[in-house]
């Protein structure tokens, strides 16, 4: 649905940062993160559990497994809730206790409920193209997950490999310019999903050099969560969300 001259109406203002900026919202969400271990680890461990039970079910189904692993940034943003909740408690100075964080959504179950929503749709085309991808430009018979690496990285592959990336990079992009800020503000404001995103998208045009960096941190620190056969997303995981939690706060 196109946006209402009343949403656009009800956009903020955004501020614009410097290139670094993320390295401090970084910075910010370690130190949430050391401030609250274990409910932050909590929300790190579920999502260490979902990556391992991924990989279980699809394991011999190498490109359900891509998909959906990679599908993990288009997602994060809704699941990270608990973490922003823990963050702005923190920043209240209330008790960073894990109960109050679990249902973080629902004073304003109706936009993040249709936000995840429309996330979710992203993830099943994105599944798809995935899918579609494999079949049309890998040369080889499919990968299993012992030799996927290793079979992807060869020159008769380089045209999948491309196009994969493309696509890929297509959804993420689209995905984080939605979601910068949608859903902490939508926490923290009890906006509706329209202004949430429009203003997410306001603060990412505004902070392109910014953003770039901070996407680039993402997907390193995801990657090496992954690396790790997602141990290291205990940790990784509640960190980025604490950082974006800070991100949005001094974005907007």
């Amino acid at each position: 649905m196109a946006p209402t001259e009343e949403a656009r109406a009800h956009v903020p203002e955004v501020r614009v940062v410097a290139a670094g900026a993320p390295l401090r919202w970084l910075a910010a969400g370690w130190g949430d993160f050391r401030a609250h271990p274990l409910p932050s680890a909590f929300y790190g461990v579920c999502f260490a559990a979902m990556g391992f039970l991924v990989y279980f079910v699809f394991q011999h189904a190498y490109p359900y497994v891509s998909a959906l692993i990679t599908g993990f940034f288009l997602v994060g943003p809704f699941l990270a809730i608990g973490l922003y909740a823990l963050s702005r408690r923190r920043e209240r100075g209330d008790p960073a206790w894990l109960a109050p964080t679990l249902d973080a959504w629902a004073p304003n179950k109706s936009a993040l409920g249709m936000f995840a929503l429309v996330l979710g749709v992203i993830l099943l085309v994105w599944a798809r193209a995935s899918l579609v991808v494999f079949a049309l430009f890998f040369t080889q018979d499919m990968p299993d997950v012992h030799d996927f690496v290793g079979r992807i990285f060869v020159r008769d592959n380089l045209e999948f490999l491309l196009v994969y990336l493309c696509v890929g990079g297509f959804f993420a992009i689209l995905v984080f310019a939605i979601s910068v800020v949608s859903v902490p503000m939508m926490l923290d404001r009890n906006t509706d999903g329209i202004v949430a995103v429009l203003t997410s998208l306001k603060a990412f045009s505004a902070n392109v050099p910014a953003m770039i960096v901070w996407g680039c941190l993402i997907v390193a620190l995801v990657a090496f969560g992954f690396a790790t056969w997602f141990v290291g997303l205990i940790v990784t995981v509640p960190v980025i969300g604490h950082a974006t939690w800070h991100a949005y706060r001094e974005l907007v």
